[in-house]
């Protein structure tokens, strides 16, 4: 593979832990505010002796280091002091999406093998049935009060029980090198896997962030993620506490209850989602979002519009908007920019001094830029990246083809460096000699008024290649013919890309995470209820 301006120095970088972090921040500044959970403030010191208290009262169950606690908690302060006991134990979080029942739940608890799980009262209901196939579970830990405690082989205790007493700290910590948690992938086209996250890949995901959008000590980070994903724990708690900074963590996502809490927090950074960013941009005004204009500094998160950035620079006095990154579970981030760093429209930052990049054909060799090809990446840190997938070597391996690993991503370099993010691989089509990305397509269908959710994906051809079809839902109370949404395309799209299918569905096949199923979809192919242009009269000009 050639240069092309890769950074090549191996070196071993700032290295560090939550747990290190979190005690120089206690020795500098015990009484100042870490965690604001809808006005329960927690400071540092508090935040750091409840996780002691609760690491030793986990101990006494017998949890020991390098073995695997399972928890599945709303976004509440347990959520954080559960995950700092854990790994102030040396053992490995694993925070699952709340989301999850069935054979979803089943598999996830299984897979990590743990002996402990700790969840809200209310999902008892939900992991109780699965106790007959959860043969290394011995206890389950419910935070609030249930209804009623099921019946279940498994012993089920209260959270309360095991809050403690003694505030001794550990006699050892965790290395940067260190397994902290497990992260399961959202299993679109199979089982869901571990992602094996160490210490230091953590704590290095914080500081890119903060390189990207720089806090200090007065800031305060507000974010409604759940805490069972990397991002509000590394975005918002661990960026916070490596500055000293304040983290306001909502219960949830809410249009209209979003300025008034960034109004009662004071918050000066929001950490969000780009499609949550676009829903703030199009509401409509209120006295709480009036009143803070100019009081966001910087909101983070991916991916933000040209249009949505505007909206947030000119109507909200935000002058940072958007990461300008690309990343993924396994790899966080591999390109981004530099706070204040020009960034090309469409593109996600550059490549950073952490991993090398490329961007390969289907035999491996670096293609031109402007070429779209597979994202591959290798670190030129030590523990940047994940340590594999959990319990699955050979799915580890699978992805790390000559030694780079193979994110299934399909992506391309400009001749200046910038990045830009294509399609999954999985998901990229070839119809005729042209490769049509799916993700350009669902954001060209995505504007027309009368869909509300789009898929794009490939139904094998009998011409070889493949097909496209178009799987969407209508909004509620909106009608439309395929044929007339095939009319609109052919206005729209280029001719090679244009739908030979057109179906329309209630709902789209999803995994708990929201993602659509689209291998489902492709397996499907040509339904009862499709719609083919084969079988009409249009005939397309090539234009």
């Amino acid at each position: 593979m050639g240069s092309s301006g890769n950074p090549d120095t191996w070196a071993v970088g700032e290295r560090d832990t939550v747990i290190d972090a979190l005690d120089r921040a206690v020795a500098r500044h015990p009484e100042r505010i870490l965690l604001d959970f809808s006005g329960e403030l927690y400071t540092y010191g508090e935040v750091d002796s409840l996780s002691t208290r609760m690491a030793n009262a986990l101990a006494s169950l017998g949890i020991k280091p390098g073995e695997t606690v399972l928890t599945m908690l709303d976004n509440n302060i347990d959520a954080v002091i559960t995950w700092l006991a854990i790994n102030k134990l040396r053992a490995v979080s694993v925070p699952i999406n709340t989301a999850l029942k069935g054979e979803f739940l089943r598999h996830q608890i299984a897979d990590t093998g743990t002996s402990l799980v700790i969840c809200e009262a209310a999902y008892l209901q939900r992991i109780t049935p699965l106790a007959e196939q959860l043969h290394d579970v011995h206890h389950i830990l419910h935070r609030g009060t249930p209804d009623s405690v099921p019946e279940c082989a498994i012993r089920i205790t209260a959270l309360d029980s095991y809050r403690g007493q003694d505030a001794t700290p550990l006699a050892t910590k965790p290395q940067p090198s260190d397994l902290a948690c497990l992260i399961y992938t959202s299993g679109t086209t199979g089982p869901s896997k571990g992602c094996m996250i160490s210490y230091n890949f953590m704590c290095n995901l914080a500081r890119l962030q903060l390189r990207a959008g720089p806090a200090s000590a007065d800031d305060v980070t507000i974010t409604p993620l759940p805490l069972f994903h990397m991002n509000a724990l590394c975005v918002s708690i661990i960026a916070s506490i490596l500055v000293g900074a304040r983290a306001a963590i909502l219960p949830r996502f809410s249009v209209s209850g979003f300025w008034p809490e960034v109004e009662r927090s004071g918050a000066t950074i929001a950490s969000i989602l780009g499609g949550m960013g676009g829903l703030l941009a199009q509401a409509p005004d209120n006295e709480a979002m009036l009143r803070c204009v100019g009081q966001i500094h910087t909101a983070r998160g991916n991916p933000y519009t040209e249009e949505t950035k505007k909206i947030w620079r000119e109507r909200f006095g935000t002058p940072l908007v958007g990461g300008n990154g690309y990343g993924l579970t396994e790899a966080c981030v591999i390109t981004s920019l530099a706070a204040g760093e020009y960034a090309a429209p469409g593109s996600s930052g550059k490549r950073i001094a952490d991993f090398d990049v490329r961007i390969v054909d289907d035999l491996d060799q670096e293609v031109p830029p402007d070429t779209a090809g597979e994202i591959v990446v290798r670190p030129l840190r030590p523990d940047i990246m994940f340590q594999g997938y959990w319990r699955r070597p050979e799915d580890t391996q699978k992805l790390m083809r000559n030694m780079w690993f193979h994110t299934g991503d399909i992506g391309k370099f400009d001749h200046d460096g910038f990045f830009y993010f294509v399609d999954r691989k999985k998901d990229y089509l070839r119809r005729r000699g042209e490769n049509i990305s799916s993700f350009e397509m669902e954001a060209a269908f995505g504007v027309h008024p009368a869909l509300a959710e789009v898929a794009v994906h490939a139904v094998p051809s009998d011409k070889g290649e493949d097909d496209v079809k178009v799987t969407a839902v209508l909004h509620e109370g909106a009608t439309l013919h395929p044929e007339d949404l095939f009319h609109w395309a052919v206005e729209t799209v280029p001719y090679y890309a244009l739908p030979r299918y057109i179906e329309f569905r209630p709902s789209l096949p999803k995994n708990p995470q929201g993602r659509v199923l689209k291998y489902l979809l492709r397996d499907e192919g040509k339904t009862s209820t499709t719609w083919d242009l084969e079988t009409t009269s249009i005939s397309v000009a090539k234009k």
